[in-house]
This record gives structure tokens, sequence and C-alpha cells, in this order.
């Protein structure tokens, strides 16, 4: 094992997105990351599918790609966690081990003797993660949540998506659970926050991450928007709703995504398109301005730059470096010069399909390099070699 996290070790009783995503970034900094799945059925994200992995012979495997997408780097373990045996199973794998990420319905893991209270009398140095949909504790904490109700409940479709009245307006969701994600992210950093205070303390802690609270909290400038000014954020398309000009407009080939992010900025943009004077022009000289004056600013950029195809726009703004881009498909972002030299798609050795690509962590590290030497697992591929490692047999996975 590379990476700084080397030296930890994880139980992931998790599934789906948000506790795979956190158990799948702790894997790529090094940890041993040991996936419970239940036995025969496994992860309810394997049959997430169609598509599937592909075989040697060009045949579809029992591996999604949303299963693949979320599990790289881990030993999958298949337990009964219903039987004694699986439970006895996972108490021996808790005592060696320093995270437990799991999201089961509140209450659950306590019914099998499993909970945070059984778990820490085994091994007190244990951090226990539990990720739900709206906590441990309230009105709701009882109900099953998805990423796609989350960004709901939690405002993000109230921002996302074309104003009511233009094509295409209504609220929309973001193009990938980013709920489940940013999840999985604040339930990494939680869980690696715990360890560095257990170097003080000695003592494992218990972390309570829920989706809706992410949510909530990702609001960011959209929540502070609201609290400082007691408006109600609404639907801007691509417009920002803070800073201006930004936003997506059509070129004579396409579009073209422009993010000008102050004043300066502002100047170069005006240049780049032949009207330096809307620099010097009090609607349009600063980005207050500007944002109030969005209207008459937004026409005469849109008449400007739909004259011109995308290549001499991405040439014309990159030389007064004018932060833009444009809008790549998946395969495109995967052909981009920069995606490529950083090598954030690399190909992993698979027992069935001989290899399979992965987007692998975007961290980088100095001393502690990260390696991408595993692919996800097959269901229940480590099953003896982990219980062998507890002295236990097959037979007590129940």
């Amino acid at each position: 094992m590379t990476g700084p996290l080397k030296h930890i070790r994880v139980l992931d009783l998790s599934r789906i997105m948000a506790g795979p995503w956190a158990g799948q970034i702790l894997a790529d900094l090094g940890a041993e990351v040991i996936k419970v799945e239940r036995a025969g059925v496994g992860d309810d994200t394997r049959k997430w599918g169609p598509p599937y992995l592909k075989d040697k012979d060009g045949k579809d495997t029992a591996e999604s790609g949303y299963y693949l997408s979320v599990n790289r780097g881990k030993k999958s373990v298949e337990v009964d966690i219903a039987s004694a045996d699986g439970q006895a199973t996972i108490k021996a794998l808790a005592a060696k081990s320093d995270i437990v990420l799991e999201n089961f319905k509140v209450g659950t893991l306590d019914r099998y003797g499993l909970g945070p209270d059984d778990l820490k009398a085994i091994n007190p140095r244990l951090i226990f993660c539990s990720i739900t949909g709206f906590g441990q504790d309230g009105p709701k904490a009882q109900d099953v949540a998805y990423d796609f109700m989350i960004q709901a409940m939690g405002g993000l479709m109230s921002v996302t998506g074309a104003p009511d009245g233009e094509p295409g307006g209504g609220p929309q969701k973001v193009g990938v659970p980013i709920v489940d994600i940013m999840t999985g992210m604040y339930a990494a950093i939680a869980v690696l926050a715990a360890l560095a205070e257990r170097d003080q303390s000695g003592k494992g802690d218990t972390v309570d991450i829920a989706m809706l609270d992410v949510a909530t909290a990702i609001l960011a400038n959209q929540a502070m928007n609201h609290l400082v000014s007691g408006d109600t954020p609404i639907r801007r398309g691509n417009k920002h709703p803070n800073i201006q000009p930004q936003d997506v407009f059509a070129v004579r080939n396409g579009h073209i995504v422009i993010a000008v992010g102050n004043d300066e900025q502002f100047q170069r943009f005006a240049t780049a398109v032949g009207q330096p004077e809307l620099a010097n022009d009090d609607r349009y000289a600063t980005n207050r301005e500007r944002v109030k004056n969005l209207d008459t600013l937004h026409s005469l950029i849109c008449e400007k730059l739909v004259q011109k195809d995308l290549a001499y726009w991405l040439d014309i703004f990159g030389t007064q470096k004018v932060p833009c881009g444009p809008i790549n498909t998946v395969p495109m972002t995967f052909a981009e010069p920069q995606v490529q030299h950083r090598e954030m798609l690399r190909e992993l050795p698979h027992p069935l399909a001989g290899k399979v690509p992965s987007v692998v962590s975007p961290m980088r590290f100095d001393r502690a390099a990260l390696r991408f030497d595993n692919p996800p697992p097959l269901l229940g591929e480590h099953t003896d070699d982990v219980l062998a490692v507890l002295g236990l047999t097959p037979e007590a996975a129940g």
C-alpha cells in the first residue's frame, strides 16, 4: 500500500453512492478499505445498468458502470449481517479497523448489535461514521432518501435551470448525483478530522452526516444572497447571480462559456471583442453596475460573439487572458490535452475484462504518492483472504 493513509483500515458497510464515494476517497489515499456486501446480492448499484463492463469476449459482465465509478481500490467481502456468524465477523473486522462507514436506515445496525456503541465497546479507538438522508434525529430521521429528492428538498433545484417562461424553463437537477458526491466528500473530511483528533485524545468518535444538511450547506453564496437580502434566489439559467459577464454565449458554430471574474478581466474582455469603450462606460465599468445593467450588456455581447467561430474566440480570449472555455461532451473532456497530461483517466487491471478504465483521484502528493492498481472488486472477491487474516473460516461470514 502507498499513500498517506496506508496505515489505516476502513470497514465500509455502505452502498449506493454517498458512503462508497467516501470509501473510494479513502482507498485512493492508501487506506485498506474492506467493502462488506450482502451475500449473493452485493451493492445495489451492481445492477444499476446498462451499461455494464464488457468481458474479454465482448459480452456484458455483472459489473455496472455505476458500481465501477465508486468502488475502486476496495476489497469485497460477502457477509450476512442478519446471522449470528455474520455479526461476529463484522465485530472481528471492527476490532481491527480504524473507521467504519455505514448508511443503513437509522437504528438498523443497533438491532443487529452492530451500532456505534456496540462496536466502540470492542474498539474504543474506532471512528464510526453514519451517512443518512436526514441524520440520526429529527422528524424525518427514519425516512429513506435519494440524491434526486434531496436536490429538490435542499433548494438546489430552485436555483438550477432556466427561468420560467424561457425555453426549457423549470427546475433541473444537476447532471451527476452531486448531493451524494458532496456527502461522501464531507464524510471523508469528517473521518479524517476524527483521526487527527484521535491522535490527541486516543479515543474514537461518532460522526453523523445527513444528505439534507449537506445540500443546505452547499447552497453557499445562494444561501447568503438570501440571508443578507431577504430575496428568494431564482433560476437564472447559466447566468451567475453575483458576477457578470458569466454565461453561455452563442458563437457562429456553437457555444462558448465566458467567466469574467473581476473588473480588470472585463477590461481585457472588452478589448478582445473590439469594444474597449465598454470598460469605461459607467454602466459596465464595475461588476456592481454590470450586474445591475446586465440586460443591455448581455445583448451587446451576444451581437459580437455570434459573428465569429468558437476557435476564433478561444484564441483571442486566450491571448487576452479572459477565462473562457468550450462546452465539452464527456468524450471531449477526456480528449482535452490538460486532462490527458494530468492522467485523470487510467486503465486498471480487471479479472474479467482484462482492464477497466477509471477516472482517478484528483489529489496529488509529492512524498506519499497515490497508486491506482486495484479495480473495483468482484462480489466477494476477497472474502477468503480477509477472513484468513482474522483467523476465520469462510463459514464465519454467515
